[in-house]
């Protein structure tokens, strides 16, 4: 190519020259030829240059994305889902895994009826219970009833019966010729809600939930185990007596390490209640908490057995069931701010319950579209969010890990933001709000690290077969993040 271009430069050099020769002729001296030498065309010299190495950048969270990295491939966690939110101090997302994925809860759903009836009810808020006669007291006797009509409170307790038999008795009141009847009208429809497991609404934590509520609703029921494993285990009484129970006893005896492993079967106002499991070898007085079917008519006759304990002489209610018209007593729950407190150290899903209705009463809407009602402002649209209950018993309840965490950082800088944290149970900087059930563990809450910020958080695992497992992930990623 350079050859030619030389070549066509010499050719245009012996144009010029002759044209030169030309114009010469009118000139006295001839002008010599100069011959031009092209210089060659340097053409640019381009070298690849390999890129140099991507280092990556450390971050303060190496060490939670490592955790959470070899989660996914531990063989133990194989088929879990787990899902990680974790928001700076400014409610920024920092770190996620999964986080907008919806996951079941478990208790970790507490906190949004909790936060939310803190803002909406407010701390100092009290249910109140009633108790009123048919007939005003004259001279020591009520000719007629006396009624209780409840508030919903779920604190309501035997102490408190004993303290209104004792006031009564004080005031002079010797005799009611009728009965003691119960109001649960309060809240309506079943003490159950709809997507609660057969195997949960006779034991303890699955307590119902009505207007009228006494000792959690729950009584308990007490084994002896067999001689031998496999032998039947025995029943030795209840605490509280259940009124028309009728008890059907299967429960045997288990290894000396197998633990409680009862089942109580009943159901709303049945008189039927099967026990069944096992209990540990060598057990003597084996102790198990089960569901009252029936609170009202459980909280009326420990009140008329209370009476009758203090001299008070009590008859049968008439057909007629006068309406209660005469005001005896009210009795107060302790503040909002107490309970919250007690559900959050205990996770109890009755006094949870009652809570979550009493949002819902207040608003006369259901209690969920309150909660999302309240929070849209803030900017919290719940996606993805199922609450079939307020306390997360039902495993038909499923919330996002992101909108989890989110809801703590808006519960924390809000009006009841110091109230709220302070009602969680905390250590050395962690703060937190557990969940667990068969195949779930969740955490949720706050976490301080060293460096003095302030993280908000939601750990969830589902689906996981290996507790062990899933114990020690949920340590290590809690040690994490206070050393943030």
């Amino acid at each position: 190519m350079r050859k030619n271009i030389v070549i066509l430069l010499l050719g245009s050099a012996l144009i010029a020259s002759l044209l030169i020769r030309h114009r010469a002729e009118v000139v006295q001296r001839p002008v010599p030829l100069q011959v031009i030498v092209p210089v060659p065309l340097l053409l640019p010299l381009v070298v690849t240059v390999p890129p140099a190495p991507v280092v990556p950048v450390a971050t303060p969270y190496d060490a939670l994305k490592t955790i959470l990295k070899e989660a996914r491939e531990d063989p133990a966690l194989a088929g879990s889902a787990i899902g990680f939110s974790l928001l700076n101090a400014k409610g920024e997302v920092v770190m996620d895994e999964n986080a907008e994925t919806a996951f079941i809860p478990a208790s970790t759903l507490k906190t949004l009826t909790t936060a939310t009836a803190l803002e909406v009810l407010g701390p100092d808020f009290h249910f109140t219970t009633e108790l009123k006669s048919t007939a005003p007291i004259k001279e020591g006797v009520i000719e007629g009833d006396l009624v209780i009509i409840g508030g919903g409170d779920p604190m309501l307790s035997m102490d408190d019966l004993n303290a209104w038999a004792a006031d009564l008795k004080k005031r002079g009141l010797l005799r009611i010729t009728g009965g003691v009847r119960g109001d649960g009208s309060f809240f309506s429809g079943s003490i159950y809600r709809d997507f609660w497991d057969w195997g949960d609404i006779g034991n303890g934590y699955g307590s119902g939930v009505a207007g009228l509520n006494l000792n959690h609703n729950r009584y308990i029921v007490m084994l002896k185990a067999g001689v031998t494993e496999g032998t039947p285990a025995e029943l030795l009484g209840i605490n509280l007596q259940i009124p028309d129970a009728a008890w059907k006893n299967e429960v045997t005896t288990g290894s000396a390490d197998s633990g409680d492993r009862v089942v109580i079967h009943g159901g709303e106002s049945t008189t039927a209640i099967h026990l069944r499991g096992s209990v540990p070898l060598g057990a003597e007085k084996f102790q198990v908490t089960g569901a009252v079917p029936d609170p009202v008519r459980f909280a009326a006759h420990h009140l008329r057995e209370v009476l009758l304990a203090a001299g008070i002489q009590v008859g049968q209610s008439s057909a007629a069931m006068a309406p209660a018209s005469h005001s005896l007593l009210t009795h107060e729950s302790p503040p909002l701010l107490d309970i919250i407190k007690s559900i959050h150290a205990t996770s109890d899903n009755q006094e949870t319950e009652c809570v979550f209705r009493m949002l819902g009463l207040k608003a006369g809407k259901p209690p969920v579209e309150v909660i999302r009602e309240y929070w849209k402002p803030h900017g919290l649209e719940f996606i993805g969010l199922r609450m079939e209950d307020g306390c997360g018993l039902a495993r038909a309840d499923f919330i996002r890990p992101f909108d989890l965490a989110r809801l703590q950082f808006f519960a924390g800088k809000g009006p009841r933001g110091a109230a709220y944290k302070a009602s969680l149970l905390s250590k050395d900087g962690l703060i937190w709000k557990i969940g667990a059930m068969s195949g779930v563990r969740t955490f949720t809450g706050y976490a301080k690290g060293k460096a003095g910020e302030e993280f908000c958080y939601a750990f969830m695992v589902n689906h996981y077969t290996d507790g062990k497992a899933v114990s020690e992930l949920s340590r290590r990623v809690l040690d994490a993040m206070l050393g943030l």
